[in-house]
């Protein structure tokens, strides 16, 4: 089994005791003669999350080929890396999560690679629809944001989506989706940034934003859109619309509610 050897090098440098142990056990199940444990292991070491639609998703898990930890850890780093390159040591991060599993968790070791690295992380509070982390870098004047989420992928997955903005993107490129060649470029800083546990993580030091952002993204959305500048334009009309509001299982729920109450909804 090609994968065993790569599997006992990763549990060593692998900062997160839950992700250690859980891949320990499935190189025991594999060694064991478990074929479908086996299989499961060489995709987990099949190499690193590569990023796609702005960022990595995959599903959670132990390994390279997962999202866990130790490659949040790795991600961030190279994310810093590419970002310090193009803006210098002052640069700032913006961070937001969803309400998957252990996005918050992964939230907070994005901020405290960014902290130990020299740059200044803003922590976004409560778990925020993805665009209001576009809206705040520009809002901020950050260099980044990232998104702990995997958007419309299946339940066990995750993701660590990238923005750019302030002096690593110009015009209409500020607050937007990150587009090659910037991935290809955190990707190989990536490669180079080492083991996870090589990877300073602060325990503190970010700054937790307070609703003023939120604030920001709500009068964002009633200026730019048409249907809701309509309604509020005509308050007599909407006075006794009621609305049922589902998020499914995403994280927009209160700020939609924020936005159809300040229409007269």
């Amino acid at each position: 089994m090609q994968s065993a050897g790569s599997a006992r090098e990763w549990i060593a440098h692998d900062p997160d005791a839950f992700d250690r142990a859980e891949l320990h056990s499935l190189l025991q199940a594999a060694e064991a003669g478990d074929l479908a444990a086996a299989e499961e292991l060489d995709d987990r070491m099949s190499g690193l999350l590569v990023f796609g639609t702005a960022g990595l998703r995959g599903a959670m898990g132990a390994g390279p080929h997962r999202m866990n930890t130790a490659v949040v850890s790795i991600a961030t780093a190279g994310l810093c890396s590419v970002v310090r390159e193009k803006a210098g040591d002052d640069f700032s991060v913006v961070v937001g999560f969803d309400a998957r599993h252990r996005s918050p968790e992964f939230a907070r070791t994005v901020a405290g690679v960014v902290t130990a690295a020299g740059g200044r992380a803003l922590l976004l509070p409560h778990p925020p629809p993805t665009p209001m982390l576009a809206v705040a870098i520009n809002h901020l004047k950050a260099e980044a944001g990232v998104m702990i989420t995997a958007s419309h992928n299946p339940a066990p997955d995750n993701g660590f989506k990238v923005y750019l903005g302030g002096r690593v993107a110009s015009g209409s490129g500020r607050g937007v989706q990150l587009v090659n060649p910037m991935d290809e470029q955190i990707m190989a800083a990536m490669t180079a940034a080492g083991p996870a546990d090589g990877i300073p993580v602060a325990a503190a030091g970010w700054h937790t934003l307070d609703a003023s952002t939120e604030d920001a993204y709500l009068a964002a959305a009633l200026a730019f859109n048409d249907w809701l500048a309509t309604l509020s334009d005509a308050p007599a009309e909407v006075s006794g619309l009621r609305v049922v509001l589902t998020a499914m299982h995403g994280v927009g729920a209160d700020l939609a509610s924020r936005v159809l109450r300040a229409v007269g909804v």
